[in-house]
C-alpha cells in the first residue's frame, strides 16, 4: 500500500539531511537537523499501520517500509531523541562533520526499523555499524582504537546474523518478514542452527554478556555530543532485530536479559569513569527489554518496547548530563569531582529525573515499563524452580538488577553532586544544553505520572485481560511499596559498600583477554600468513630456477647426479631447450588440469 506518506522512505530524506548539515554553515545544518528530525517524529506519528513500500532487488522482493505498531514506536523515539540530541550537539559545540556522522547513524537506524524484510534490515544494519564507527573515529585519539575494535565486534555479529538470514532464505524462499503480505506463514528465524546464528549476532549489538565488551570500551572514548547518540540506536534497534527474530520469544533469550540486567549493574557499580558507568547499565537495562522479548508473551513484548522507548530517554538524559560535567570540568572520574549541585543546580536536577527514572522509582518512566517486565516474569515465565515467596528466577534476577541500578546512581549522584567540593568555579550547562536536557527530563515524568500516554503507543494494551494475559495497573499499592523497597535496599547497599568501593581498583572485565587476543591473535595469523606465502614463493622460485638450470645445462645435472665428469657432454641449442622447456611445462598444466 503506497501513499503520500510511503512515496519516499524515511531513510533517504534523512540521509540527505545528513549530507547537508556536513555542508551547510553550522547553525544552519544543526538547526535542519532539529527540523528533519520533527518532520520524523511527525511522520511516524501519523503514518497509517499497515503502509508499506514493496520493490524487488537483485531479484529478491524486498519492502524498504513497513509500519506496524514496533516500527511506530521505534521512529516516534527516535524522532523524539534526535531533536533532543542535535540540539545538544550544537550546544556542546560539536563540529558539523561530526553532527552529520550522527545523523547518518539516526538515518540508517531509522531504515533499519522500517524496514519489512531482512535484506533491507540487514543492509542498514551494516550501515548502522560503519555510521557509527565513524562517529567514533570523528574524535580521534583513544577513539580510533576503541573505535577499531568496536569495528570488529560489529563487523562478526553482522556477518553472523546475514549466515542466519541466508539460512532462513534457504528454508524459507523468501527474505519477507512475517507480517508482510506476501511473506511466509512463519514469523521470525527458524529454529536450529540459523535461529542460534541470529541470537549471536543480534547478541552483539545488544551487548550479550561475553560480548558486550565494545560497548564500555567505546562509549566513553568520543565527543560527550557522540555519546548521546550512541546510547540510544544500536542497542535499541538490536532489540527491536532481536524480536524480529524471535517473536514468540524463547526461554535462553529470556535468561540472557536476566543476566544482563544484574552482571551490567554490578559492573556499573566498579566504575569511577561516568560514561563508562552509563555504558555499563545501557548492558543491564537492554537485559530488561531482552528478557521481555525472550519471555515471548504479549505482556512481555509490550513491556520491552515501553522500555525501549523510556530507556532511550532516561539514558541520553544522563549522557547528557554527565557530558555537561566533562564539558566544564574536563573531568571524566568521579573521585575528582564532588558538589557540582551548587554550582551546576540544572545539571543536577536533570541528573536526579533521569537516575531516579532509570533506578524505576514510583513517579518516573522507568518505573512503568519496568513493572510490566517483572509483572510477565511472574505471569507469564514459569520455567525453574520458584523460590521463597512465589517469585520466579527470572524475576529474582530482574529484581536484583534493580537494587544495583539504585546502588549504582546513588554512587554516581553522590560523589558528583552531593558529597564533598569541587576544587575550582563551574558554570552550569549552557542555554542550548539546558533546553535539551530541561526536556527530555520533562518527558521522563510526564510519561512516568500519565502511563496511558505510554500505554497508547505500545503494540498491545497491556490493560486489557482480552490482549495480555494479566492486566497491569501501574500506580497500585503492591507496585508502589515494590519500588520504595528497592529503593531503600540500594541505600543501604551503597552505605554498606561505599568504603569497600572507594577502595576499589579497576576490575577487570572480559575485555582484559579479549583485547590482547584479538591483537596478538590477528597479528598472528597476519604474521603467519605472509611467512607461508613467502615460504610457498621461495619454493616456487627455487623450482623454477632448477628446471631451468636443467634445461639449460643438461650436462651438469648429468654429473651431479652420476659424479664425475662426463666423458660425453649434453650440449643443447637454445632452440632445443625452450622446446624441452614448453614442453615440460604442458606435462605439468594438464597434470595439474
Amino acid at each position: 500500500m503506497a501513499g503520500p506518506l510511503t512515496t519516499v522512505p524515511p531513510v533517504v530524506v534523512l540521509l540527505a539531511v545528513a549530507v547537508l548539515i556536513a555542508v551547510l554553515p553550522r547553525r544552519a545544518g544543526h538547526a535542519l537537523g532539529i527540523a528533519a528530525s520533527g518532520a520524523a517524529l511527525a511522520w511516524a506519528w501519523v503514518v497509517p499501520s499497515g503502509a508499506f513500500l514493496r520493490t524487488t532487488f537483485l531479484g529478491f522482493d524486498a519492502v524498504l517500509l513497513n509500519v506496524d505498531d514496533f516500527s511506530r514506536l521505534m521512529g516516534v523515539i527516535f524522532g523524539i531523541i534526535g531533536i533532543a540530541a542535535v540540539l545538544y550537539s550544537y550546544a556542546s559545540e560539536a563540529e558539523s562533520v561530526q553532527t552529520a556522522f550522527a545523523y547518518s547513524y539516526v538515518a540508517t537506524s531509522f531504515g533499519a526499523v522500517f524496514a519489512g524484510d531482512w535484506l533491507t534490515l540487514l543492509f542498514f544494519w551494516e550501515l548502522m555499524a560503519v555510521t557509527s564507527t565513524l562517529l567514533v573515529w570523528h574524535y580521534r585519539g583513544a577513539a580510533i582504537r576503541a573505535g577499531f575494535r568496536y569495528a570488529i565486534f560489529h563487523g562478526i555479529g553482522g556477518t553472523l546474523l546475514m549466515a542466519a538470514i541466508l539460512q532462513n532464505y534457504a528454508i524459507k524462499g523468501t527474505f519477507l518478514f512475517g507480517s508482510v503480505p506476501g511473506g511466509p506463514e512463519t514469523a521470525g528465524i527458524v529454529p536450529g542452527l540459523p535461529a542460534a546464528l541470529a541470537a549471536v549476532g543480534i547478541g552483539v549489538n545488544v551487548g550479550f554478556i561475553g560480548l558486550h565488551a565494545w560497548l564500555p570500551d567505546t562509549y566513553p572514548r568520543p565527543h560527550i555530543a557522540a555519546s548521546v547518540f550512541l546510547c540510544v540506536f544500536t542497542t535499541k534497534t538490536g532489540v527491536y532485530g532481536m524480536y524480529r527474530a524471535f517473536p514468540d520469544g524463547h526461554v535462553a533469550i529470556a535468561y540472557m536479559g536476566g543476566g544482563m540486567a544484574v552482571f551490567g549493574a554490578t559492573f556499573a557499580l566498579f566504575q569511577n569513569d561516568m560514561r563508562r558507568l552509563l555504558s555499563y547499565h545501557i548492558q543491564s537495562q537492554v537485559g530488561y527489554m531482552i528478557a521481555g522479548v525472550g519471555i515471548g508473551s504479549a505482556l512481555s513484548q509490550a513491556g520491552a518496547f515501553a522500555h525501549v522507548f523510556n530507556h532511550i530517554l532516561y539514558k541520553g538524559l544522563l549522557f547528557m548530563t554527565a557530558g555537561v560535567v566533562v564539558y566544564r570540568t574536563g573531568e571524566e572520574n568521579l573521585k575528582k569531582l564532588g558538589g557540582l549541585a551548587r554550582q551546576m543546580p540544572i545539571t543536577a536536577g536533570a541528573f536526579t529525573v533521569a537516575a531516579l527514572s532509570i533506578a524505576g522509582f514510583p513517579g518516573f518512566n522507568g518505573f512503568v515499563s519496568k513493572g510490566i517486565v517483572i509483572a510477565a516474569s511472574h505471569y507469564d515465565f514459569p520455567h525453574g524452580p520458584v523460590y521463597v515467596g512465589g517469585l520466579t528466577t527470572l524475576e529474582w534476577l530482574l529484581y536484583i538488577g534493580g537494587v544495583g541500578t539504585f546502588m549504582s546512581f546513588i554512587k554516581f549522584g553522590y560523589y558528583a553532586f552531593f558529597h564533598g567540593e569541587y576544587d575550582g568555579d563551574v558554570a552550569d550547562a549552557n542555554r542550548g544544553q539546558a533546553v535539551a536536557m530541561v526536556g527530555v527530563a520533562a518527558l521522563c515524568v510526564a510519561y512516568g505520572l500519565f502511563d496511558g500516554a505510554l500505554f497508547a503507543l505500545l503494540p498491545f494494551d497491556v490493560t486489557s485481560e482480552a490482549v495480555v494475559s494479566h492486566a497491569y495497573t501501574t500506580y497500585t499499592v503492591e507496585h508502589i511499596v515494590e519500588g520504595l523497597v528497592l529503593a531503600v535496599a540500594g541505600l543501604v547497599g551503597f552505605a554498606i559498600t561505599k568504603k569497600p568501593l572507594s577502595k576499589l581498583g579497576r576490575v577487570p572485565d572480559i575485555d582484559r583477554l579479549t583485547n590482547p587476543a584479538v591483537f596478538y591473535g590477528t597479528r598472528g595469523l597476519v604474521v603467519g600468513l605472509t611467512e607461508l606465502y613467502a615460504a610457498a614463493d621461495r619454493a616456487a622460485v627455487a623450482g623454477a630456477g632448477t628446471v631451468v638450470s636443467s634445461v639449460t645445462n643438461p650436462d651438469t645435472v648429468y654429473d651431479r647426479v652420476v659424479g664425475g665428469e662426463s666423458s660425453n657432454p649434453l650440449r643443447a641449442g637454445i632452440g632445443l631447450s625452450i622446446l624441452v622447456l614448453a614442453v615440460f611445462v604442458t606435462v605439468v598444466l594438464l597434470f595439474l588440469a
